[in-house]
């Protein structure tokens, strides 16, 4: 399959990162205005994150199909909020409203504290096997000639029968994460994995894991999703010079409590992907060709928050060095997130492709 660009969805115009925490509603105009430029842009897919603070997502990714053509949202999801039949009803309903645009993105959590905010206790592992066992009953639904009954270790119901389908029968399911649960339930279950943004040694390292489960369950390995925050200009020093009053303007905001009150969390991440990037971090500021590791510190890893900083020539091979070790699908999302969207669809977007069509016409003469 070819490579394919993802960007997130903002429902209002704030910046991101801590500033994410300064959504406290939801700004109609801007996310239509967000969603029509990833179409016109010429993005295949957009996230559309949950939190337990933030606007439904569900409406948010009705909202997103209802207003664009191409773009397929990535509806971000957490089993432990909503009955798997009542999920997968809702989500075969909004994938034909999307004409079969929809991809669901497992969410199992990575903070006890975020979970608990929404009454959800299990631990880190249990979370991760009700994911793998919720993954299940959707498809179970989504196939079912006629009702359908389960009795499990997280969930039980008898005779249950949806009237929608997807439009393709299924609708595809990304799971993410950077533990061995993660890999294990995304191995086996995952259509995507997805990843953020760590050097090119580590993260080749997560995929193979992924891959080894996948291979050992005899099922297809998953497409791999990496996450970054790209910060372009026109030369790779306006670039930096770009990137330092981003990481100013972060490092603000980290210290805005009143702004992150409902989204921040106490002490160092509980969950591996944070801790991963920030261990990264200490090692070292800069990696690979223009991997930065400085926003996840100022973030304290709430996130995908590494960027890659530089030209677009630049931060476009730096994206095709992911390619080339088994990532075909791009995550670019920026710290000024309408704005990176427009800049990211006139000035990377293409350079990467039109090198991906390079090597595809290569390969065929060869």
């Amino acid at each position: 399959m070819p490579v394919e660009f993802i960007s997130a969805v903002h429902t209002d115009s704030g910046a991101s990162g801590p500033a994410a925490a300064s959504r406290t509603g939801l700004d109609v105009d801007h996310l239509r205005r967000y969603a029509r430029a990833l179409d016109d842009g010429g993005f295949d897919h957009t996230l559309v994150a949950y939190h337990s603070a933030s606007p439904d997502a569900f409406q948010i990714a009705q909202f997103v199909a209802t207003h664009t053509e191409r773009v397929r949202p990535i509806l971000a999801h957490r089993p432990g909020v909503i009955f798997p039949t009542h999920a997968a009803r809702a989500l075969a309903t909004l994938d034909r409203i999307s004409d079969g645009r929809l991809t669901v993105h497992i969410i199992s959590g990575g903070s006890d504290e975020e979970q608990h905010r929404e009454g959800d206790y299990l631990d880190k592992r249990e979370r991760y096997e009700r994911s793998d066992e919720y993954i299940q009953i959707l498809r179970k639904v989504w196939q079912a000639d006629g009702p359908v009954s389960h009795e499990g270790t997280y969930f039980k119901f008898e005779g249950y029968y949806s009237d929608v389908k997807p439009v393709n029968g299924l609708v595809p399911i990304s799971v993410g994460g950077s533990s061995q649960d993660a890999y294990r339930v995304g191995g086996q279950q995952g259509d995507i994995f997805g990843l953020w943004g760590e050097p090119l040694k580590e993260t080749a390292e997560q995929i193979a894991a992924v891959n080894a489960v996948a291979d050992a369950a005899g099922r297809p390995r998953p497409r791999i999703w990496v996450s970054f925050r790209p910060i372009i200009a026109p030369t790779d020093e306006l670039a930096w010079e770009k990137a330092h009053r981003t990481l100013g303007v972060l490092k603000d905001q980290a210290q805005n409590t009143e702004l992150l009150r409902h989204y921040k969390t106490s002490g160092r991440p509980a969950n591996v992907g944070s801790q991963r990037l920030l261990d990264i971090a200490e090692r070292g500021e800069v990696h690979d060709r223009c991997l930065w590791t400085a926003p996840a510190v100022a973030t304290n890893a709430a996130g995908a928050s590494t960027a890659l900083v530089g030209s677009p020539e630049t931060v476009a091979k730096a994206l095709l060095d992911y390619v080339d070790i088994g990532c075909d699908l791009l995550s670019i999302r920026g710290y000024d997130p309408l704005n990176d969207a427009i800049d990211y669809a006139r000035y990377v977007l293409p350079l990467v492709r039109q090198e991906l069509a390079h090597r595809s016409s290569a390969d065929r003469a060869a």
